[in-house]
């Protein structure tokens, strides 16, 4: 069974703490949603689990693969979508995907399937410069998924994404737990928090705060973080 384990990670930069002793278990098929305000650690601890940023203590288990001890076969895992985008402005959109796809050893066919998930196979051989913010996103989210991976890292997927696309998006996540996925993301959507979310952690100052287990009732789910934000404020 697909099993995480995050224990005792924590991050500094010379005396400042931006995670402390944060720990978390997400088994097959489960989501892990990151709240809180900016600045909070939310981006940090994603980064970590990617295996991007090295953590100043603790570890993580996926699989029974340490990211200390393995690195390599850790991230072979990973699929991960950062905050922002930096790509060549000169690819196509099927050039971008490409690319990722042979990164990652996996089939071209992989690609098609991908730009048919994410709403762009029409959109394929346009520029990457010349498609907007939620189609970037879109893109994004599709180098994430391509190669299935076992653990899904997305950090504010759903920034600049329309009402559509951000209903398609919990859609999507709901497909990939049904495929036994664990995946974590982070946003300021409450509603899409409570409707996606398995486990819902409330960050401040790189310090878990409220972990709630989401249950049928997604409203006062919502209602809960709402609170949190506004006391967090």
């Amino acid at each position: 069974m697909t099993t995480l384990q995050v224990s005792d990670v924590s991050k500094k930069y010379k005396t400042k703490v931006v995670l402390s002793s944060m720990s978390l278990e997400a088994k097959k098929g489960e989501c892990i949603v990151l709240c809180g305000g900016n600045g909070a650690g939310k981006s940090t601890l994603l980064r970590i689990l990617a295996g991007i940023s090295k953590p100043s203590s603790g570890d993580i288990i996926l699989n029974n693969v340490s990211l200390i001890k393995n690195r390599k076969n850790y991230i072979e895992q990973i699929g991960y979508m950062p905050d922002d985008f930096h790509a060549q402005q000169f690819m196509t959109l099927q050039e971008f995907l490409s690319f990722y796809a042979k990164l990652r050893k996996k089939d071209q066919s992989s690609v098609q399937d991908i730009l048919k998930k994410i709403g762009l196979e029409e959109f394929k051989r346009e520029l990457v410069k010349n498609v907007s913010k939620g189609m970037r996103q879109r893109l994004l989210l599709g180098q994430a998924l391509l190669g299935n991976p076992k653990l899904l890292l997305l950090d504010e997927p759903t920034n600049g994404l329309d009402p559509f696309w951000i209903d398609q998006f919990v859609n999507l996540i709901k497909e990939q737990k049904m495929k036994g996925t664990i995946i974590i993301f982070s946003t300021h959507m409450m509603d899409v928090a409570a409707e996606a979310g398995d486990q819902i952690l409330f960050i401040k100052e790189g310090s878990i705060i409220d972990h709630m287990k989401n249950t049928i009732h997604k409203e006062k789910t919502a209602l809960q973080l709402l609170r949190l934000y506004r006391h967090d404020l």
